[in-house]
């Protein structure tokens, strides 16, 4: 949780979150349907281009620890052992 504290990629998000539901708040305070959607719109899309960079980030990180693990077994000697 402490990481998720700390990541730019987290603020940025909830900032343009906010400042979507601060278009949507407009929209609504001055009757306009067009600025309400938008507004909706981008709150939707922040949260959605947050959550597909996270899935990167995470993909990448495992497929590290991945590497990070078979070259680990390949120096300890288990790769020429299961290969027997």
């Amino acid at each position: 949780m402490k990481t998720k504290l700390t990541s730019r990629k987290f603020w940025i998000s909830c900032a343009a979150f906010l400042g979507s539901i601060g278009v949507i708040s407009a929209g609504l305070q001055n009757g306009s349907d067009v600025v309400t959607a938008i507004g909706t719109i981008c709150a939707v899309v922040s949260a959605a281009i947050y959550a597909g960079c996270e899935a990167v980030v995470d993909r990448a990180n495992v497929s590290t620890e991945n590497a990070t693990f078979n070259t680990t077994n390949y120096f300890c000697g288990d790769a020429e052992e299961s290969e027997e």
